[in-house]
């Protein structure tokens, strides 16, 4: 049996695991104040070209959203998203759970509909947003856009150019809010073809962000970056009230700092676009359609449903979403982890 459903399905890369091993005995204190921890964070802060930046560990990325957020906004403030956010669909309401609305912005209001497709949040939509808010004359009385959140990639696959991003960036700085970016699959975006973002740009656009370290080679973890530092007063303490904090924190320091050894990051998140593009090529050469032509670790294809019973045999996919009557959209996901023996065997089934 083949698997594609998602990229987090393997334990963690061999590098970090001899880690784990070899230190598995050595007493170090609590709460990510261990000397790995250390280490990490100056290899994160190096690698995004940002000093002053405030780097924290916590265990998974919907923690990470709501307790990054609920630092970031104010009582009574939502954050505007796309309406595929991963905040506003698939983490059952973790945002809300803490007193903050995610604002979905209508794709196409603002005449940015191309981008959205991709589950981008688009500049003019965004703007075309925030400009009706704030001249409703009743304003006062609702949830007042207190940032932005984005994520590279999106939901769809879609990563955003740097110039999308320094558009953003321009538009939470006119309005004086934070733009906050999802980085789940960060490293499946900064290696994708045709990127021209790399750290050091999201650090210089986002006021926070967080490289996923779950679907990028770590058993579990992620690491919350506060490009600004003192952005978050008493994070650890947010993090600490929203069951976000990890007494044995040397277990996830080990783990980045590892992943930000040699470049270790990076190349295994080359080895998942690889073997996307290798995929990609076969499945158009068998005819498919592709729904997004996403240039990331995710492909999303039509199937004729017949067809797809004929997969589900040897294969398991993310059913994503109906087409039509007879076709639905699949995703198959590679990974860090996926063998060239994995992508023989679902292409045979193709």
């Amino acid at each position: 049996m083949q698997h594609f459903e998602c990229d987090y399905m393997e334990g963690a890369a061999p590098e970090i695991m001899r880690r784990l091993v070899e230190t598995n005995m050595e007493k170090t204190p609590g709460y990510g104040t261990d000397s790995y921890c250390a280490s990490a964070r100056e290899k994160i802060k190096a690698a995004c070209g940002c000093p002053e930046a405030e780097v924290y560990f916590l265990e998974g990325g919907t923690q990470t959203n709501a307790t990054v957020l609920d630092a970031l906004l104010r009582p009574g403030e939502g954050v505007l998203a796309a309406e595929t956010g991963h905040i506003a669909v698939h983490e059952a309401g973790a945002v809300e759970t803490f007193g903050h609305k995610v604002l979905t912005v209508p794709r196409g209001m603002g005449g940015g509909d191309e981008a959205s497709r991709s589950g981008k949040l688009d500049v003019r939509d965004a703007r075309a947003w925030l400009e009706e808010f704030w001249s409703n004359n009743e304003c006062t009385h609702m949830v007042a856009p207190g940032a932005i959140y984005i994520s590279h990639p999106t939901e769809y696959g879609g990563i955003y150019s740097r110039s999308e991003l320094r558009a953003l960036h321009a538009l939470a700085a006119e309005y004086k809010i934070p733009l906050y970016l999802d980085g789940a699959r960060l490293g499946y975006g900064l290696e994708a073809e045709g990127t021209d973002v790399d750290l050091s740009e999201i650090a210089r656009c986002c006021d926070a962000f967080y490289i996923g370290g779950t679907k990028v080679g770590a058993l579990f973890g992620e690491a919350a970056v506060f490009t600004h530092a003192g952005a978050a007063p008493r994070f650890f303490t947010d993090m600490k009230r929203h069951g976000a904090v990890m007494a044995k924190g040397r277990l996830m320091g080990i783990q980045f700092d590892t992943l930000f050894t040699d470049g270790l990051y990076l190349r295994i998140s080359k080895h998942a676009i690889e073997m996307s593009r290798k995929l990609r090529s076969a499945i158009l050469s068998k005819g498919y359609t592709l729904y997004f032509d996403s240039p990331t670790n995710q492909l999303f294809v039509i199937i004729e449903n017949k067809k797809l019973a004929e997969i589900a045999k040897g294969t398991s996919y993310e059913v994503w979403q109906k087409y039509d009557a007879t076709h639905t959209v699949v995703r198959f996901a590679t990974s860090w982890a996926t063998r060239e023996e994995d992508l023989e065997g679902l292409i045979a089934l193709l």
